[in-house]
């Protein structure tokens, strides 16, 4: 008799410490959503499948932030990968919630400290990138500052509704996880960084590549029309952008400076003409972002020469 009320009271106990942890896999599973939803507009925006996003606080602090040498990894957005991070906490903490065979139970169990290890890497690189925002970049990002808040909560809500029995093994794999991510971050962010001194100053980078003599033909041409190329100091396409012309040829090119922090600037014309994307180009008054080769260059503007 009371070993059966032993039994009973201890399943007494678990059914009530099941809805702690299933509301806590719903938590995450929601804040997972809104992560994927955040860093998936972002990443559509930097390949160009949608246009520009409307960003709280400023367009240009977020285009600052996610353009900087530091918004891209392995030629991809940085928010590819947290979009991936995103999706896979989601599916870790909503699949235990919709099987109903005998393998709930372990991948439950399992799935805890898949998320415990992923949460405190993206709450530590998280904070990584916000140190970046703050004294490197100087800008203000809501979508980025959303992501951190997110993926803070994701590793809180995981402490919370985890069924962690060894506390003191937690610790130690939450702490050699930190100090993993923090140290290959901190290695990453400095591996990318630029002279102070030219990012004060506001001036970009110098244009490095020959210019062709189609390349030369093609930019007097443009600056002839009157086309206008709009743009930003920090802006890694648009560096990118003057080096297919080259360095010659991009000094034919009328540039006009949006950031508010650079050289000549002129972002009250950036505004007015409502530039949120960088490089834009104004071509027979039209307007097109990203970088464009010299061919469609050639093709917007009328050029008939042949061009690379």
């Amino acid at each position: 008799m009371t070993s059966t009320r032993l039994s009973q009271r201890l399943n007494s106990n678990r059914r009530r410490s099941d809805p702690g942890r299933r509301w806590a896999r719903v938590a995450m599973a929601v804040l997972a959503t809104i992560g994927a939803i955040d860093t998936g507009a972002i990443t559509l925006k930097r390949w160009g499948l949608v246009g520009p996003l409307s960003c709280p606080g400023g367009a240009e602090g977020c285009d600052k932030v996610l353009n900087s040498p530091w918004g891209s990894v392995l030629g991809q957005p940085l928010s590819l990968f947290g979009w991936l991070a995103y999706g896979a906490v989601l599916t870790m903490a909503v699949l235990p919630l919709v099987l109903r065979d005998d393998s709930r139970a372990v991948l439950a169990q399992r799935s805890w400290r898949g998320l415990l290890l992923l949460s405190t890497a993206m709450a530590v690189f998280s904070l990584l990138l916000m140190g970046l925002m703050v004294v490197k970049i100087q800008a203000f990002c809501f979508f980025c500052v959303l992501s951190a808040t997110l993926s803070l909560g994701l590793f809180v809500l995981c402490l919370v509704g985890g069924d962690w029995e060894d506390r003191g093994q937690v610790v130690f794999q939450v702490v050699i996880v930190g100090l993993l991510v923090g140290l290959l971050g901190i290695g990453w962010a400095a591996s990318l960084d630029r002279p102070a001194a030219v990012r004060r100053a506001g001036v970009p980078p110098a244009v490095e590549t020959v210019s062709s003599g189609q390349a030369l033909a093609l930019a007097e041409h443009l600056s002839r029309i009157g086309a206008v190329m709009y743009t930003a100091y920090w802006c890694p396409h648009c560096h990118e952008q003057k080096e297919l012309f080259g360095q010659a040829a991009s000094a034919k090119l009328k540039l006009i400076e949006c950031a508010a922090d650079g050289q000549n600037s002129q972002k009250a014309l950036c505004d007015t003409k409502k530039i949120e994307g960088f490089p834009s180009w104004e071509i027979n008054g039209k307007l097109d972002s990203g970088v464009k080769s010299l061919a469609d260059l050639a093709q917007l503007s009328g050029f008939n020469a042949p061009v690379p």
